[in-house]
């Protein structure tokens, strides 16, 4: 495999801050989180959160859903349809959060002077039904606006965080408009705005990198970025959240060099290459938990050679999955796409999780194994592009190229069939943040991410 080439990129905020909803360790105080963002700016050097960001929504109440303003830490903010929550059922960090429902707008007063990128933290009130929304800004004080990024669906009721690179120079406000989901109701927390970012332009890797369709969240590797923290691996590459002791992602190439007959080596182990300090999840992490140690990426796409094998029982490597979703349709589809690679294809494989709370073998939903340590995912995905064998693989991708993406609930009771969870790459995008293809042409994105493979 062709070496890896080093990529810097835009260095954005946290993602996947999945707040355990069973262990309150994992629940920051407002004014740490606060305080815990502001150091990852200064030490990163390359950002700076926007004086009076995060927006927590702390300092302030609002108990009626009647359009009206009120002042918080950053400034003036209106609230329509909306009101500042502070039950039980609202996700949040802190005290209090916003509760949108309907069709509610959460809308900044004022200006700040830029914004590189915005972090939002996110999650459904309750047992209300998913709703999506959308992050909106505007740059001539609010006479006209623009959405930014894709629209996001809110699934769960706690709390996940997802960045807007929204590159805005100049004055600019923004918006939070919940656009579906009728009396349902969403939470909003934790609003940040950087700005100040000197970056050097992504160089787009060579052919049969691991981070050829790009880096879907612009993860660092900076330990700054705790929880969109780059590992950059000779046989995958992942972003790893400390928080949740799982990757977001792992991204790969398969070609038919990667295919040969070396044996699974079942060397499961914890990963002591993570950043001093963080926690390294064991070979027996996962013991009684009712959840096996579900590879992101698998041992038998890497079986060209005892090291390459090895490298895939890495800890850092796994997600909580239940059996009947990591040997049922998530196996089947895994042996479907080495069939297609060793029927003369090449395959781009990035794939992940997101989401709290899954049903393994042990009955009742689980939100974390480990003694809360590692969060357990709702829902696990992949995306696949298939190519035929040859080179310039980028420019080789077209509005026809084939692309399998699925999404299963990390449940044990799956259809065994992994074709009845195909969706699409948009609907991916929607629920974790993330812009999967980034390197490919933006037309070719448009047609290929909107499509659900029937082949």
């Amino acid at each position: 495999m062709k070496a890896l080439k080093k990529i810097s990129l835009l260095a954005v905020l946290c993602l996947g801050l999945a707040a355990c909803k069973k262990e309150n360790q994992f629940q920051p105080d407002s004014s740490l989180f606060e305080q815990k963002l502001n150091n990852q700016a200064a030490t990163a050097g390359t950002q700076a959160i926007v004086t009076g960001f995060p927006e927590g929504f702390e300092s302030a109440t609002k108990g009626s859903y009647a359009a009206a303003s009120v002042t918080l830490s950053s400034g003036s903010w209106n609230l329509d349809d909306a009101l500042i929550g502070n039950l039980t059922a609202d996700a949040k960090n802190g005290n209090q959060s916003v509760r949108i429902r309907n069709t509610g707008i959460l809308s900044m007063n004022f200006d700040v002077n830029g914004a590189d990128a915005v972090s939002i933290a996110h999650g459904k009130y309750g047992t209300d039904a998913n709703s999506t929304w959308q992050l909106w800004y505007s740059t001539n004080g609010g006479s006209s606006w623009s959405q930014s990024g894709s629209t996001i669906t809110s699934s769960t009721n706690t709390l996940s965080t997802v960045t807007f690179n929204t590159a805005i120079s100049g004055n600019v406000r923004f918006q939070i408009r919940k656009i579906s989901g009728g009396t349902a109701r969403i939470n909003i927390d934790d609003f940040s705005i950087t700005v100040g970012g000197t970056t050097n332009p992504p160089v787009t890797p060579g052919d049969d990198s691991n981070l050829l369709m790009g880096n879907p969240s612009n993860a660092v590797a900076s330990t700054s970025y705790p929880e969109n923290y780059l590992m950059e691996r000779t046989y995958y590459t992942l972003s790893y959240s400390k928080t949740r002791a799982t990757p977001n992602w792992v991204s790969w190439h398969i070609g038919s060099s990667d295919l040969g007959a070396t044996p699974r080596q079942d060397d499961f182990r914890a990963d002591n290459t993570l950043p001093s300090g963080w926690y390294q999840v064991s070979n027996s992490s996962y013991s009684g938990s009712g959840f096996d140690r579900g590879h992101n990426c698998p041992s038998a796409d890497r079986t060209a050679s005892v090291a390459a094998n090895s490298a895939t029982f890495l800890m850092s490597n796994m997600m909580p999955q239940a059996p009947n979703n990591n040997q049922g349709p998530w196996a089947d589809l895994e042996n479907y796409t080495r069939s297609l690679v060793t029927a003369g294809n090449e395959v781009y494989v990035i794939c992940g999780s997101y989401g709290s709370g899954g049903t393994g073998s042990n009955g009742g939903l689980t939100y974390t194994i480990d003694n809360g340590r590692i969060n357990v995912p709702s829902n696990t995905w992949k995306v696949i592009v298939v190519l035929p064998n040859g080179n310039n693989d980028l420019s080789r991708i077209t509005s026809s190229t084939r692309v399998i993406t699925v999404n299963m609930p990390n449940t044990n009771g799956l259809n065994t069939n992994w074709k009845t969870y195909r969706t699409t790459v948009n609907a991916i995008e929607s629920a974790t943040g993330y812009d999967i293809l980034s390197n490919v042409p933006a037309a070719i994105q448009s047609a290929i991410e909107s499509t659900t493979d029937n082949l």
